[in-house]
């Protein structure tokens, strides 16, 4: 496992919900904004929610009142809440923590899969 590491993806029925958990305790920066990217087959990565430290929230447009986001700073740690989920959240979901010197790790990733 590397210094980032993605937990909690599987498998949904449409309507339903997962949790995913990210992990950073390998990372020795300061973290400054944590964020979930998805990329599904063929796709290109895309954003999905990000948080700073102090606690600024963006969501895409496409998950915005049913993806929740949060982070504990002290623990190194992020959740995403997905609720509502559709087929097309069906795509590979990777952690992202950026520091202030311009850090940038990534986790490996976790599939998270919508059936119809």
């Amino acid at each position: 496992q590397g210094p980032v590491v993605e937990t909690g993806g599987g498998l949904a029925q449409t309507g339903g919900s997962l949790r995913l958990s990210c992990v950073a305790s390998g990372i020795m920066f300061n973290i400054n904004v944590m964020g979930w990217y998805r990329q599904a087959p063929g796709k290109q990565r895309e954003l999905v929610a990000t948080i700073t430290s102090s606690g600024r929230i963006y969501y895409a447009d496409s998950v915005k009142g049913r993806f929740t986001v949060s982070r504990d700073n002290a623990k190194k740690t992020m959740s995403l809440q997905m609720n509502s989920l559709k087929p097309e959240d069906t795509a590979v979901y990777y952690c992202r923590t950026e520091g202030d010197m311009g850090e940038d790790w990534w986790g490996q990733g976790t599939q998270v899969t919508v059936s119809s």
